[in-house]
């Protein structure tokens, strides 16, 4: 939160060992980035497209700082330090969606889904399924995710597809065509995709949550997802949510 700007940050879960900063994650490396440059560079004036070639060059710096192969990124978008973002800003009264988060406004839902997601979320969940139909033990598919293994190439195809048929935000130019920006209502939730299902309260969409993963905690029945909740972790996904009025 800054005076002009209210945000979600969701960094990607990285699909590559390879680090670019060695003491976080990729996707942890991507959010931090974009938390800074919209604290300290993003003018209140700004349009989204301001946003996006702004936070473009922002860390295209940081692979120069970090002396990172540009070439290797472009042909390798897997290594990429990657993040979503719903971003609202006060002067404009606009909420920006760049990526998978997703928004409340106006009692509606906005979100932009990743294309083919959902069928690797359905192949992962077949092939557990199909393991716990043939005695696999829950417990055990929790600490070694088959069906996630299964589609570890799928989902780094759909990574050679980023900035083309979806928008992220990873330092290469992000597709326009696949942001939003929506006339903000009086009141407004952001919130990131660890929210399957997103309502008007922070109450509602946690209750809602936690009765998902009481009774489908690997994500293959009543919501199918590409990753489960592994053992130590609260949720199959990191959430951040936030409501206010404008």
């Amino acid at each position: 939160m800054t005076p002009d700007f209210i945000a979600v940050i969701d960094g990607s879960t990285s699909k590559s060992p390879i680090r670019i900063a060695p003491t976080m994650s990729n996707g942890r490396l991507c959010m931090e980035a974009v938390v800074q440059y919209i604290r300290t560079q993003l003018a209140s004036d700004a349009t989204l497209d301001d946003f996006c070639r702004g936070i473009t060059d922002y860390i295209a710096s940081i692979y120069r700082h970090h002396a990172i192969d540009i070439q290797r990124l472009s042909a390798h978008p897997w290594e990429r330090p990657t993040a979503s973002a719903a971003i609202y800003s006060r002067h404009r009264n606009e909420i920006w969606l760049v990526g998978d988060c997703q928004c409340l406004t106006q009692g509606q839902r906005y979100a932009i889904e990743k294309p083919a997601e959902h069928i690797a979320a359905e192949k992962r969940a077949a092939r557990l399924r199909q393991a716990l139909a043939q005695g696999a033990r829950l417990e055990d598919l929790q600490a070694n995710d088959i069906g996630r293994a299964a589609i570890y190439a799928d989902l780094l195809d759909s990574c050679k597809r980023q900035n083309k048929d979806f928008a992220v935000i990873d330092g290469f130019p992000i597709a326009m065509q696949h942001v939003a920006a929506l006339p903000a209502g009086a009141t407004v939730v952001l919130a990131t995709d660890g929210y399957p299902f997103l309502h008007d309260t922070l109450c509602a969409s946690e209750r809602h949550l936690q009765a998902l993963l009481s009774t489908d905690p690997l994500c293959i029945h009543h919501y199918v997802a590409t990753k489960g909740v592994i053992p130590g972790n609260q949720s199959f996904d990191d959430r951040a949510y936030i409501r206010f009025d404008t």
